[in-house]
Formats: structure tokens, sequence, C-alpha cells
């Protein structure tokens, strides 16, 4: 058993393996639109509103780009994402979607 989690080391492994197989619905999403360059409204939990494409992004944070210029969101700020036009994320074979 590991000494703080209570949970078999053997298990950790194999989860922490099929983790780094499976995509999230997050890195997803955000890549079909950074592929697409699909514009985007982002709302803060602030209520601030920003639009643009997503250029890249990683677990803590979007690059944004509008107008030349680009934004760096923290994705603990972010409270919802619009896209401006449908988003594509799985083939239509894929009845879990």
């Amino acid at each position: 058993m590991g000494a703080t989690s209570g949970i078999p080391l053997g298990d950790r492994r194999k989860t922490r393996k099929m983790a780094e197989r499976t995509q999230n619905l997050q890195d997803v999403f955000l890549n079909s639109v950074r592929k697409s360059k699909n514009p985007l409204t982002i709302f803060l939990i602030n209520g601030v509103k920003l639009t643009g494409v997503v250029t890249s992004f990683d677990n803590f944070c979007v690059l944004l780009r509008r107008d030349g210029h680009s934004q760096l969101v923290y994705k603990h700020a972010i409270s919802t994402i619009m896209p401006s036009q449908p988003v594509q994320m799985f083939d239509g074979d894929d009845k879990d979607a």
C-alpha cells in the first residue's frame, strides 16, 4: 500500500498510465478550436469578456490572440468558453460523446 494514499502502488501506476493515454474534455475542446482557428469568447469569473483565437494552451493557461496581440489567460479565472461556430471534437462514430 502507498504510504499516503492507501491505494496499492501497482494500481496507482496503472491509473497514471491510463490518464496519460486519455485526453480530457477541455484538452480535446481547446485543441479543436486551436486547430480550426475558430474565434471564441471567453467569459471570466469577474465578468470580463475576451474574444479571440486560441493559439496555445497548457494545464494552467490559454493563449488568446486578437488583432495581433496575445493575452495569457489563467484557466482558474475562466467561467465559460463560447465558440462562434460549432466545435467538432470527436469522430461521428463515437457514441459516448
